[in-house]
């Protein structure tokens, strides 16, 4: 994953100026300039259509560049660019001059992989992205393209740190390791058919324990209908007696 070095020619400008960087947009270049390594800045352009290009391309500012430029190659990384705010092509660019060993903070996005094979995804979910770029310091040999978060054992509600992210050799992340990166949240109606379920479930057991009275409640007429079989019993004993007195 480390980064790749792009090539770039630049032609050196002489002048500086508003009026010498319209003369070089209306050559076809953007005006920039290299600074750095405590070196003077070094006030460049570059063709208006490579550069756009790179940026429309992505990843522009996490790539390392060696910027040739009078037969001498400049090992940067873009830092900064400007757009015109109508048309929205480059007007400016800015590169940082990178020494030996040198290292930098920067900020690397963020890619969600296996996605589809989360259980949350599988069951309704969806994969909802917190932070979209991580802020890391790393030596500029090391530069990631991107950081991988993967998701593929996450449940719905259930949710990505960045204490779970492993960080390439070199690379140390600057937010802290409890930052949430990734979570899937529910679908729509999710809470309700939660609610619904553990009603039904709940409603389900109360007649099972209901129906214990019922069978409790049938031993009492059985118990009384022995009353009235004692009952019986008791004329007949009386009868001989009352016909031996007439007698």
């Amino acid at each position: 994953m480390a980064t790749t070095v792009k090539e770039l020619k630049a032609t050196a400008r002489p002048k500086s100026g508003k009026g010498a960087a319209r003369a070089e947009r209306r050559a076809g270049r953007v005006p920039g300039v290299i600074y750095g390594d405590n070196q003077p800045p070094l006030p460049i352009s570059v063709d208006d259509r490579d550069l756009r290009q790179r940026i429309l391309a992505g990843r522009f500012l996490t790539t390392l560049v060696d910027v040739e430029l009078d037969g001498k190659k400049h090992r940067v990384i873009p830092r900064d660019y400007h757009l015109d705010p109508v048309k929205d092509f480059p007007i400016h660019v800015d590169f940082m001059r990178l020494g030996e060993g040198a290292t930098i903070r920067i900020s690397v996005p963020l890619h969600v992989v296996k996605a589809e094979g989360s259980p949350g995804v599988k069951r309704g979910g969806a994969v909802n992205i917190v932070a979209h770029a991580i802020e890391l310091e790393c030596g500029v040999e090391n530069i990631p393209q991107y950081i991988e978060a993967d998701v593929g054992s996450l449940e719905i509600g259930h949710s990505l740190h960045l204490a779970d992210i492993k960080l390439p050799a070199g690379v140390r992340a600057l937010t802290a390791e409890d930052a949430t990166l990734v979570t899937i949240v529910p679908p729509s109606g999710y809470a309700e058919e939660q609610k619904a379920a553990a009603a039904a479930a709940a409603g389900g057991a109360a007649p099972a324990a209901g129906a214990a009275a019922p069978a409790a409640g049938a031993a009492a007429p059985a118990a009384g209908a022995a009353a009235p079989a004692a009952a019986a019993k008791a004329p007949a004993a009386k009868a001989p007696a009352g016909g031996d007195k007439k007698k």
